[in-house]
């Protein structure tokens, strides 16, 4: 059962993955969206920056523990950046060839 996260902590949890989604965005130069698209980058970001820190074997620091799980803000923050130049590079090139 201890598992399980709170409203309040699942809501937290968003609004962090946000914050982090949005600087990513902003270090990267690419705005992809607004609140729900920054959520979506933050997560996809928590999830691309801690692989890549394993792969390169760099450590972990700036954790944040919400609920029973751990959120990687820092490599979030990175994740997200890279995803963000990615997506961004794949739709200029995309509008790019249309122009």
């Amino acid at each position: 059962m201890g598992d399980y996260m709170s409203f309040g902590e699942f809501i937290f949890l968003l609004v962090v993955a946000a914050i982090c989604g949005g600087i990513g965005q902003s270090i990267s130069g690419y705005s992809l969206g607004g609140f729900f698209v920054s959520i979506i980058i933050g997560f996809v970001g928590a999830w691309i920056g801690p692989v890549i820190a394993n792969e390169l074997e760099l450590p972990s620091f700036y954790t944040m523990t919400i609920g029973n799980k751990e959120f990687p803000v820092v490599w979030s923050i990175i994740g997200s950046a890279i995803f963000s130049v990615a997506i961004g590079w794949i739709t200029k090139g995309v509008k790019g060839n249309k122009e």
